[in-house]
């Protein structure tokens, strides 16, 4: 529910550490509820989340939000639309107050071309987010939404954040209604 990658987030405390000016990779902060990226629009920077808690959404043509993952520590944000030169598939929104890693265009080609770690661990990225997909994808076919909505609350509970019901909804691909209808049922067990 909640994707975070540690052994990214060393690697690129690692780097930023050992710049010496620190211009190639630099932290940037974000309050919450701002969109770090934007759907269909340009993406300035590829960028590692150093704290903080995102969500990774969809909008569609109705306005309506499909939230595919929250993201943590360590989760890489950006790479994809770089590999593919596209603009942003997803909006990226700061769930909580959020500090990111933003690293230049040009630096970031230079690691991809020259450096075997990042490869690595990039493509151990990838695969996670299949496996996470996947699963994701399967439980949802297989548990009811009181189950998967209890699941939801206990991260909540875990994380000490607030996540409105609208991005509960939302995650859950539910109306409010139904939202609703299982946080009762949740309450009467």
């Amino acid at each position: 529910m909640l994707r975070t990658n540690e052994t990214f987030l060393s690697y690129l405390e690692q780097l930023y550490s050992k710049q010496e000016r620190k211009e190639d990779i630099v932290i940037r902060s974000f309050s919450k509820g701002t969109r770090i990226f934007v759907q269909n629009e340009k993406s300035p920077k590829v960028m590692l989340i150093n704290d903080g808690v995102t969500k990774c959404y969809f909008e569609e043509e109705n306005d309506k939000e499909y939230i595919m993952e929250f993201l943590g520590k360590g989760e890489i944000i950006g790479e994809i639309e770089f590999i593919k030169n596209i603009n942003c598939l997803c909006t990226i929104e700061a769930v909580t107050e959020v500090s990111v890693y933003a690293i230049s265009v040009p630096y970031f080609r230079t690691l991809v071309e020259n450096d075997i770690a990042l490869n690595n661990l990039l493509l151990n990225a990838f695969a996670e987010r299949i496996i996470n997909t996947s699963a994701r994808a399967s439980y949802q076919q297989l548990h009811t939404t009181e189950h998967s909505l209890a699941k939801l609350l206990e991260l909540q509970s875990k994380q000490e954040i607030e996540i409105s019901k609208e991005n509960m909804a939302a995650y859950l691909g539910v109306t409010i209604r139904s939202l609703n209808r299982a946080l009762k049922s949740l309450n009467k067990k």
